[in-house]
């Protein structure tokens, strides 16, 4: 058994050993392995004291000693990776930085691979930092199963043997195990759901070494914090990534979707995979006249979203020709139409999302209170006696900047009066009438496609689709499973 632990040996022969401690002789089971060619001891079990090993033998000792680990989720992953041969497509592509590694990087009896392998295993079955990682192992069965000690397996072990993979090599390691993956789990070919996410981490600003965290936009609201970006492509019902893309936290969706769109159809070609059968959904943060325009030229068929605000008079044309159809065992009004759209033809479909409604709604409510308490503070500055005097265009000037926002315009009438030289009221209220039209105007989705024989059923769940890939993005980013963030490290 190849398992990336470096040792090999003819003939297993366990002994019984003692080993004088303090004055006080113990007795272990013991087993001679070669390690790096040469025999040392390993102990399998400890026995205790003679006597105490006399009472076992002779069942008489009554008080039984147990210790719990955990081993399903561990022995699971093992099992699998053994299965994929992901220890040795690792190592195949690890190269020796340091120069006491005469041949393949070690460290501890480890090699890359099964390194990899393990801190893959932590984060899936209990997310902890490399500092922590041995600690949480002595919980499992997974010294047992690998029969070594974990116990030197400490921050710097880790840094070392992932020091050792080739930035280049990490496309080739996910293509050869993807290949493995296809061999031994037949996966469904027939859509391909492309999303992007950002993951904030610690790295100190001052840090001008590391150049893939940027500052942006931070999908969990961490501005603060430099971010790193992820691209994840996958397959529609296993949701089995095809390949994936780290990149600089402060590009944006369009410019990383131009940039990795000819490497899916390359992954897709390396996988054997039909590429008239498959279909790319995106959203609509990946659009451009120039993606799209790519896609065309590399013949792959797409399913992607339009912004409804750039499209009023097809979101107007809809709204007067709504068509039920049934989907997910409910009625859906949709408008599908054929539109030319960048200098293409494209088929387009209309509706009107309720939970993507409920939730613009929320919003807007929300912001309509801020906006609100803006104006409250507003007002009772103006009637301070001893608030400095403004003029009326001063004051119109500030409360355009409170009230400005997305939805906002309209929705919050003014009045300004003066009662004095210099000294002001305000007076505001909410246009009913301009929010319920707004809210006739919320939850549209307008979806475009290539696949003009599609049925409009099947284009809206392709288009639903990518909500696995968004579940994937919450998984990673859950502490308590296959967590990625936060990275607290500063390098």
């Amino acid at each position: 058994m190849n398992n990336g632990i470096h040792h090999s040996y003819r003939g297993i022969m366990a002994t019984i050993q003692a080993k004088t401690t303090n004055g006080r002789k113990y007795w272990y089971i013991v087993e001679s392995r070669r390690v790096n060619g040469k025999p040392r001891p390993i102990v399998l079990a400890y026995l205790g004291k003679a006597e105490d090993l006399l009472l076992k033998l002779q069942g008489q000792q009554n008080k039984l000693n147990f210790k719990s680990f955990s081993h399903g989720a561990v022995a699971a992953c093992l099992t699998i990776a053994k299965k994929l041969d992901i220890v040795s497509i690792i190592n195949n592509h690890t190269k020796s930085r340091r120069e006491y590694w005469s041949e393949k990087p070690i460290r501890n009896n480890l090699t890359a691979g099964i390194t990899l392998l393990l801190a893959a295993i932590g984060r899936t079955c209990m997310p902890t930092s490399k500092r922590g990682w041995s600690n949480w192992a002595q919980t499992t069965s997974c010294e047992h199963l690998l029969r070594i000690s974990l116990s030197k397996l400490d921050s710097q072990h880790f840094w070392d043997l992932m020091d050792c993979i080739p930035e280049e090599s990490i496309d080739q390691i996910e293509l050869e195990i993807l290949q493995n993956v296809l061999k031994h789990y037949p996966l469904e070919q027939d859509t391909i759901l492309y999303d992007t996410t950002n993951f904030y981490t610690f790295i100190d600003s001052s840090n001008d070494r590391c150049d893939i965290a940027q500052r942006a936009k931070n999908k969990q609201k961490r501005n603060d914090l430099r971010q790193v970006g992820l691209a994840l492509a996958v397959t529609q019902k296993d949701c089995i990534p095809i390949i994936h893309s780290t990149y600089q936290g402060n590009l944006n969706d369009s410019k990383v979707f131009t940039k990795l769109i000819s490497s899916i159809k390359k992954r897709m070609k390396y996988l054997n995979m039909d590429i008239e059968k498959h279909t790319i959904v995106f959203d609509r943060g990946c659009n451009s006249k120039k993606n799209m325009q790519k896609v065309k030229r590399l013949k792959l068929h797409y399913v992607g979203a339009l912004t409804p605000y750039h499209h009023q008079e097809l979101i107007k044309t809809a709204d007067e020709n709504f068509i039920d159809i049934e989907f997910r065992n409910s009625t859906l009004g949709i408008y599908r139409d054929k539109r030319e759209i960048w200098g293409e033809k494209r088929t387009v479909i209309v509706f009107v999302s309720e939970r993507l409604k409920s939730g613009q709604l929320r919003g807007i409510y929300q912001t309509l209170g801020k906006k609100k308490k803006k104006l409250r503070k507003i007002q009772r500055g103006l009637s301070n006696p001893k608030a400095k005097k403004r003029t009326k265009e001063q004051i119109e000037k500030t409360l355009e900047k409170a009230l400005k926002g997305q939805y906002m315009e309209g929705l919050i009438h003014y009045e300004i009066e003066e009662i004095e030289k210099g000294r002001w009221t305000l007076k505001y209220r909410t246009d009913k009438d301009n929010l319920d039209k707004l809210e006739d105007r919320l939850g549209f989705r307008i979806i475009m496609t290539d696949r003009h024989d599609w049925e409009s059923e099947k284009i809206i769940q392709a288009y639903y689709g990518q909500a696995h890939v968004e579940s994937a993005f919450k998984n990673i980013k859950n502490p308590y499973h296959l967590a990625v963030t936060p990275g607290f490290h500063w390098t």
